[in-house]
């Protein structure tokens, strides 16, 4: 981080001996010990904070992007049902063609001349299968 030596560590320490002499030199190793370990962790702090908000502006970024997309979606599906509902009022103004006269069509008048017989189902052709139960029947 610093790119201190091994060696200038030692130097330090010994000037420090030297001038703070050996009572407090304890004391003051202990103290600096514990203004590290409150930097580091202020300095995790901020970093936590500073990535928290960081997701934030994403997660906002993305519920605008949503946010507009849902609205030209919105837009879209009222334009197309604004549209249909046009087209299908203007198929409802226009007035329906004249109906055909109720004279009846030449296969309606042919159908109704036919004789009643001729609409009576035609009887299956007997192919002789069981002519045996037939013959019983008819002997019964």
């Amino acid at each position: 981080m610093f790119d201190i030596a091994f060696s200038e560590l030692i130097l330090i320490a010994l000037v420090a001996l030297v001038v703070i002499g050996p009572e407090r030199l304890p004391r003051l190793a202990r103290t600096a010990g514990h203004l590290l370990g409150r930097l580091q962790r202020y300095v995790g702090d901020v970093k936590a904070d500073i990535n928290r908000e960081i997701q934030l502006e994403e997660l906002k970024k993305m519920q605008q992007e949503v946010e507009a997309s849902a609205r030209s979606f919105e837009s879209s599906v009222t334009q197309d049902l604004s549209s249909m509902e046009s087209e299908l009022n203007k198929a409802l103004a226009e007035p329906e063609p004249a109906e055909a006269s109720p004279e009846p069509t030449s296969s309606e008048a042919a159908s109704d001349s036919e004789p009643e017989e001729a609409r009576t189902p035609i009887p299956q052709l007997e192919l002789g299968f069981d002519s045996e139960q037939s013959a019983e029947k008819k002997n019964a």
